[in-house]
């Protein structure tokens, strides 16, 4: 396993332990760049105007859309360890 591939998963078990939950921009820039590292461009429709919470989800991995599944990763690090520096794990 490579060290960026350790770190990675070391960062996102530590998001899992955050004190506080994350407000809903932090939230979505996070789960666009964790699913950007791990399958790259999405490949999903977006769901009905119904489900809010998808849609979200959806439109925060499609702005990761076209960034590199190599420089995703190290994105989502930083992002997370500045989280983790504010809110405490």
């Amino acid at each position: 396993m490579s060290s960026l591939q350790a770190d990675f998963d070391r960062i996102a078990e530590d998001v899992r332990k955050l004190k506080t939950r994350l407000d809903d921009e932090e939230l979505n820039e996070l789960y666009g760049l964790y699913k950007q590292s791990v399958f790259g461009d999405i490949n999903i429709e977006c769901p009905g105007m119904l489900d809010l919470k998808g849609k979200a989800k959806w439109e925060a991995w499609n702005l990761q859309k076209g960034r590199l599944k190599e420089d995703a990763p190290s994105a989502y690090i930083s992002k997370a360890k500045e989280l983790v520096e504010k809110y405490g794990i």
